[in-house]
């Protein structure tokens, strides 16, 4: 009997994030890191503020006034100045703050009158103390983050040049289907491919890239040659189309040619249930796995986020996470036995379903920002789900 077969939903991803482990590091320019995923902890390099600055453009003051006018305080240059009591310094905003200074008031906030501040300003404002925000040492980024713009102007502050991230897990990808099109309008009989053109931006957002991406005939032999082809250049391959039983599927039949080991072998999901994830024995020590999707693009995006993305993550050296709950606005419904994965949007935290659900429609998927995990039977309104984010 074959144990990966007929998985649950939660089964078959479980079993996708155990086949694979973490690829290797690099070092790259934090500024070329967006994107990436961290594979270390990041400390901060100094504090921040590395030195006590004033928050605005103004005075700074000492004690009570009026203040005179003594000088000026300009940013990105070290203070060795002493402010006496009765004395200001005009300021900008990031200057240093220099040595007896108790507080700044912002220019619009003061007058001047014969180069005297007059002013009420409250005793230790608008200055920044070093170390507000992080001090020497403190745990900045945890192992295993996807990097943003905001991480990167973070860690820049904090003294970083350079950021060490995992590896992108390379895909082959191979998009099998005698009807499909590549560019122009349908006919006789044939379609447009909607997977080629966008399963690359998916996986791009998953932290992955695309190394290559063929078509490929659907003849069993055409279909061993091409595994065969792309197995040296990837960490993954994902085929399209080909998985289910009719008389041109031969997914099955060419890894069962390759020796290949199923880990899922359909899942009982809808949409997405002939989705397939096996392991290729090309290099004894780290199996090739091969993840089949489904020719129906909405099955294989579901496919994709089922076993794809677990697996993606685990590679990029993150750890498998549950899934958050929300409550779901309208009555749901799932085969006995199976999930049911619909399509739609949060509102006010909400969920509501989308239009176009057939396993083929794309137009749900285009205006969408996620999948709410229905579970078997009926789920009435205002109950919790589990909410599955789009990349």
């Amino acid at each position: 009997m074959n144990q990966a077969r007929e998985l649950t939903w939660d089964q078959a991803r479980e079993n996708a994030a155990t086949i694979s482990s973490a690829l290797s590091t690099e070092k790259v320019a934090l500024d070329e890191s967006v994107g990436r995923t961290t594979a270390e902890d990041l400390f901060a390099l100094c504090d921040l503020p590395t030195y006590t600055t004033s928050a605005m453009d103004g005075f700074a003051l000492c004690d009570a006034g009026p203040w005179k006018i003594v000088g000026e305080i300009k940013a990105g240059e070290p203070s060795s100045t002493i402010v006496l009591p009765g004395e200001a310094m005009r300021i900008a905003t990031g200057a240093v703050i220099p040595n007896g200074v108790d507080t700044v008031i912002e220019w619009e906030s003061a007058t001047v009158v014969n180069d005297f501040v007059h002013a009420s300003p409250k005793p230790g404002a608008h200055i920044r103390p070093a170390g507000a925000e992080c001090t020497l040492g403190d745990l900045l980024v945890a192992d295993g983050t996807s990097i943003t713009p905001g991480i990167i102007g973070f860690l820049s502050a904090a003294g970083h040049d350079d950021v060490v991230v995992r590896t992108k897990p390379r895909i082959a990808l191979l998009l099998l289907g005698d009807e499909l099109l590549l560019s122009g309008l349908p006919h006789s009989g044939r379609v447009r491919d909607a997977l080629g053109p966008q399963l690359p931006a998916w996986l791009t957002r998953m932290g992955a890239e695309v190394v290559c991406q063929d078509y490929v005939a659907d003849e069993l032999s055409e279909v061993i040659a091409a595994i065969g082809e792309v197995a040296t250049k990837c960490d993954l391959i994902i085929t399209t189309g080909g998985t289910a039983d009719g008389p041109r599927d031969h997914i099955h039949a060419a890894l069962s040619d390759l020796s290949a080991t199923f880990v899922v072998d359909r899942v009982r999901s809808r949409p997405g249930h002939p989705m397939l994830l096996a392991q290729l024995p090309f290099n004894p020590e780290r199996p090739l796995p091969l993840l089949g999707l489904p020719g129906n693009p909405q099955s294989a995006i579901v496919g994709l986020l089922t076993l794809g993305l677990p697996l993606i993550e685990i590679m990029l050296g993150k750890e498998f996470h549950e899934l958050s709950a929300v409550k779901t606005k309208s009555e749901l419904s799932a085969p006995e036995n199976f999930n049911r994965l619909v399509l739609g949007n949060l509102h006010d935290g909400e969920f509501v379903s989308g239009e176009y659900l057939g396993s083929a429609m794309l137009r749900g998927l285009a205006n969408s920002q996620g999948f709410a995990v229905a579970p078997s039977g009926i789920t009435p309104a205002g109950s919790l789900v589990r909410w599955l984010p789009l990349p």
